[in-house]
């Protein structure tokens, strides 16, 4: 296979050459694909794709954004963007005003040390571009105010000069947030260039990966070659695809040239492939009991078929339940799926979310637990309020009481269990989540939850019913919506790909975190309320086949 570059610009924001220009050049390099990656524009995309139709070359729509963290700029560029979505047009404009009024800022200050220049004489000197510092440089360079653009950064553009405007505070969330909205894989632009050094530079990647980045720039015109591996470790690290491209300005960045950088640089193809998949791959997550699985707590032939079809397909299915991992194992069991020609996986969502698991790999993905201190007071507030309390290890439940609750659980849940209260004695590490039950019905539990929300630790634990009997409590990193966001973002599932479905309170997260939310038709009120779809049959009925067909997942 040949070589792409997924970074480049054209003299619509920074760089030199035309987007007729850029495909002509992209050829004569024998390149297979380029990005238009202009800064907060896409004003040459429409220009560039109508150009290059029946060209060998592939034009990749994308941005690169400007957004600010900890008083740097850091950049985020957009691969694959819906560049018409409303949601995007609309955010886009807000960045182009930012920038304007950032720029006649920039121009009052520099009128003040005796510089000729108006934002207004800027755009007359570069018509149909998006001004940046290096139009700023380019003028003052022609204008003779210095003698090079490397000084015209030194003395007055640069972020450390007297004269350098801070832009309207756009965080790099944002950023992510609409550049999956408008459907497109957000990218760690060039993140050596942030001199942020290696503990700092991972604490940004962590915290962007949270938000929903998908990929980061691996392969880059100034990297050497310890660089590129140490952002390939780290993008492995963190689960994030590998991207890549030269930065190519044209005149504006002598000795840098497409495709090739400063003369080492090679993407190779199969980094557009990877990302490619991304937005072709659909994922079902299903919520078990009242879903998945019928009041019997069986699945039917009709729905095993239609979720082999799913899987053979290349799609991938998620089972999402507040059960532990060992007992939603015995469900996949139950399946009894085959071992060869399934092109999908299967993953699941244990604990509400707080333990994500490959069940191909027999490997945990992430995990997220309470702390023991934090149960031990969960575990301390039931008993003084006689509310049967539990919680799990990875082999077993630890009940509170031997009482008629955990008789009850057990006869769904079919797991072992020891009576403990002392968490530190029992366990032997911080536990995924804890169930509180009442036989009885809500109302006892309803008061457990007001006395815990008063509690020192309702800041970080989420606690939230599943069905009448049942409240659960976990790490608000954890829950099914989370979950969803994370698995996608792990096994490289674009959110615009995602199909959720459920029937009780705990899957209203996931419903609304996933693109399309289904509510079954025997789900509770609250849940039909936000959801997207309701099924026409429950789960007696084979209301996930219904899904799987009605949403093309097979």
């Amino acid at each position: 296979m040949g070589f792409v570059d997924l970074h480049v610009h054209s003299c619509r924001s920074d760089g030199t050459m035309t987007p007729h220009e850029l495909v002509d050049y992209a050829i004569e390099k024998g390149l297979e694909a380029i990005a238009l990656t202009d800064h907060d524009t896409v004003d040459g995309l429409e220009e560039m794709t109508a150009y290059a139709k029946g060209k060998p070359v592939e034009i990749i729509p994308g941005i690169e954004y400007s957004t600010e963290y900890n008083h740097r700029d850091v950049h985020i560029v957009g691969l694959f963007i819906d560049y018409k979505a409303p949601v995007f047009l609309e955010y886009l404009a807000r960045f182009k005003q930012s920038r304007v009024d950032r720029n006649y800022k920039l121009c009052a200050r520099l009128q003040g040390t005796g510089i000729d220049i108006t934002y207004e004489a800027l755009r007359e000197a570069y018509p149909d571009a998006v001004i940046t510092r290096a139009h700023y440089a380019g003028y003052l360079l022609d204008k003779g105010y210095v003698k090079s653009r490397n000084e015209a950064f030194e003395r007055y553009l640069g972020d450390h000069t007297p004269y350098f405007v801070h832009r309207e505070k756009i965080t790099p969330e944002e950023v992510i947030e609409v550049t999956l909205k408008a459907g497109g894989i957000p990218v760690l632009a060039h993140p050596t260039l942030y001199k942020l050094g290696c503990e700092q530079l991972e604490l940004l990647v962590r915290r962007l990966k949270e938000a929903g980045l998908m990929g980061m720039e691996c392969y880059y015109s100034t990297y050497t070659p310890s660089e590129t591996k140490q952002m390939k470790e780290l993008a492995k690290k963190y689960h994030l695809l590998p991207s890549g491209g030269s930065d190519f300005h044209g005149a504006a960045k002598p000795g840098l040239d497409l495709g090739a950088g400063y003369g080492r640089l090679c993407v190779p193809h199969e980094v557009l492939v990877d990302l490619k998949k991304t937005l072709h791959t659909k994922i079902l997550f299903t919520d078990l009991d009242g879903t998945l699985l019928d009041s019997k707590k069986a699945i039917s032939e009709n729905t095993r078929d239609a979720i082999i079809k799913m899987l053979s397909k290349g799609n991938h299915l998620a089972l999402a339940s507040g059960r532990p991992c060992n007992s939603i194992l015995d469900v996949l069991a139950m399946l009894d799926l085959p071992k060869e020609n399934l092109a999908g996986s299967v993953y699941i969502t244990a604990y509400n979310g707080a333990l994500l698991y490959d069940c191909a790999n027999q490997a945990v993905v992430e995990q997220y637990t309470v702390p023991i201190p934090a149960a031990q007071a969960i575990f301390d507030l039931a008993l003084r309020m006689g509310i049967h309390i539990q919680t799990y290890t990875e082999t077993h439940v630890v009940s509170c009481a031997e009482d008629e609750e955990i008789r009850y659980y057990t006869q769904t849940v079919r797991v072992p269990y020891k009576v403990g209260t002392v968490l530190e004695h029992e366990l032997p590490h911080a536990p995924f989540k804890l169930l509180a039950i009442a036989l009885d019905g809500r109302p006892r539990l309803e008061a457990f939850r007001s006395a815990f929300e008063a509690s020192e630790y309702a800041d970080e634990i989420t606690c939230e019913f599943s069905c009448a009997r049942y409240l659960e409590f976990y790490n608000r990193q954890a829950g099914k919506g989370n979950a969803l966001r994370h698995l996608c973002s792990a096994v490289h599932v674009h959110i615009k790909n995602t199909v959720a479905a459920g029937d009780e309170e705990n899957d209203i997260s996931m419903l609304k975190a996933a693109a399309v939310g289904v509510c079954m038709a025997n789900g509770t009120p609250a849940l039909k309320e936000i959801a997207a779809y309701i099924t026409e049959h429950d789960n007696d009925h084979d209301g996930i086949a219904e899904i799987i067909e009605r949403f093309d997942l097979k």
